[in-house]
């Protein structure tokens, strides 16, 4: 399993360190002083981890219902690392805003990967 899923749980645990990383680290960089530039990086980060996912397991997503499923994994893994950056960290801050820019980034991989495969399916019949 962690050998199929290898690039999935390596980019979860490069935002789980992301996700948990002290803020004033991540304050130092000049090019995130951007406004609203984290909501950007969640959208990002979500729209790639979900894109993987939906890569790894490109032969079983044949269905909308299995996109949904696997959409599951990393709604809940957002909401959880959120969730933690409140209670365990003291320079980080929970966000509802977050988790709302998190899904947002998993629905348009699933909303592009739904095209892309119509598409490519259409041009090769």
């Amino acid at each position: 399993m962690i050998k199929r899923y290898k690039y999935s749980l390596l980019l979860s645990l490069i935002i789980l360190w992301l996700s948990l990383k002290n803020a004033d680290d991540l304050n130092k960089v000049q090019f995130l002083n951007i406004p609203h530039f984290d909501k950007i990086a969640h959208f990002g980060m979500y729209f790639i981890l979900m894109s993987v996912i939906i890569f790894e397991t490109r032969k079983a997503t044949l269905k909308r219902f299995s996109l949904f499923l696997m959409a599951l994994f990393p709604f809940f893994y957002g909401t959880l690392l959120e969730i933690l950056q409140s209670t365990i960290t003291t320079t980080r801050n929970g966000s509802l805003y977050d988790v709302i820019f998190n899904t947002l980034g998993i629905i348009l991989s699933i909303f592009t990967w739904i095209v892309l495969r119509s598409v490519y399916t259409e041009k090769f019949r």
